[in-house]
């Protein structure tokens, strides 16, 4: 929205720094951290006296949880707001790709949001169907998927880009757009899956957030994708502005999420947040990259998926409790150790994404 201040700028002034990514990305960034800062405490109130008995605890979790009940959930309408907020602030609202994120963001916002409300009121666990989720999620992936297609230079539409190798590219032609529904619905739900402690869930997302963000940057700028060799993809630079909002939001949720939480993010910002990831990553064409960065929201979905075929093969049991960070609370682990080794963890994956910039 400020970028319309360049209007004003004669080339050598103040308004000429709006034209810059890196100067708004900054501003979103400190935007949506304050925001954080000054409006967490009254929704967390809010929340709490709306909902009363706050978020169910499983019956089945670890003991540890039942020390929880009572803290409210749907923290992640402090991300989305921050977020939303920013972006529409800093970013050019003629760009196509921010649109796409947003809006992909805020979808699954609503999904968890009812999710969230239903589990809330119910009192218990179950929530929306997970039929519903599911397909709602499938159909707002899949018209994403689609849009960013329409906007990709046409040498790269419907294909696959790979890491590693200079120029490598794969025609998915019309499977494009269910392999993107896919990756969106994919990292909205192994985000989900990942929020079950303290803080685990939105460090790896602002470091996932904020590496795409920087990728991001790179392929949006000819000079920099001609340089270490990447896809050039006009005007995904401006998803920096998007990726910088997420991670000052993200921050300021964290200073209310840290052990113990005062207020859980809820599906209302794990869905919201993981199909915001997986819409960046088929915007700038580096779906692949997206599962190295986001290894750790992989390796949780992944513990599901093998311990529910396993149990269904077997009856027996390969984890402890899935999602994996169950697994090691039940093991012993204390929270506060989980979260921050699946921290240093995170950022080390973010690392070997990033080299992927590089290594070709």
């Amino acid at each position: 929205m400020l970028y319309w201040l360049t209007e004003f700028s004669d080339g050598g002034d103040f308004f000429n720094l709006f034209r810059y990514i890196t100067f708004r990305a900054g501003a979103s960034f400190a935007t949506a951290l304050i925001f954080g800062f000054l409006f967490g405490q009254p929704l967390i109130d809010l929340l709490r006296r709306k909902q009363g008995k706050g978020q169910p605890i499983r019956d089945d979790g670890p003991q540890t949880h039942f020390a929880k009940a009572g803290t409210p959930t749907m923290g992640g309408l402090l991300i989305l707001s921050a977020v939303l907020v920013s972006t529409l602030a800093w970013a050019r609202l003629d760009n196509p790709y921010i649109w796409i994120v947003l809006l992909v963001t805020l979808a699954f916002g609503l999904i968890g949001f009812a999710d969230d409300y239903a589990k809330v009121t119910k009192q218990n666990t179950k929530g929306v169907s997970s039929r519903i989720r599911m397909g709602l999620g499938l159909l707002i992936a899949a018209l994403a998927a689609y849009a960013a297609a329409q906007f990709h230079p046409d040498t790269l539409t419907n294909q696959l880009a790979l890491p590693f190798f200079k120029n490598a590219l794969l025609d998915l032609g019309m499977f494009f757009v269910p392999f993107g529904m896919i990756v969106i619905v994919g990292a909205a739900n192994a985000v989900n899956l990942t929020d079950g402690l303290d803080g685990l869930a939105i460090m790896p997302v602002m470091i996932a957030g904020a590496t795409l963000g920087v990728i991001s940057y790179v392929v949006g700028n000819f000079n920099f994708a001609d340089y270490l060799g990447v896809h050039f993809v006009p005007g995904t630079g401006e998803i920096l502005i998007f990726a910088a909002a997420l991670f000052g939001g993200g921050l300021g949720f964290l200073w209310y999420n840290a052990p113990p939480a005062a207020v859980f993010m809820g599906d209302t910002g794990s869905l919201a947040l993981g199909g915001a990831l997986g819409a960046i990553a088929v915007c700038i064409k580096h779906e692949i990259v997206l599962a190295i960065v986001g290894g750790l929201f992989v390796v949780e979905a992944l513990s599901v998926i093998i311990q529910v075929l396993y149990y269904k093969r077997t009856k027996k049991r390969i984890f402890l409790m899935a999602p994996i960070h169950h697994h090691f609370e039940k093991r012993g682990w204390a929270e506060p150790q989980i979260v921050i080794r699946f921290w240093i963890i995170s950022l080390i994956l973010a690392m070997v994404g990033l080299a992927t910039l590089k290594v070709r």
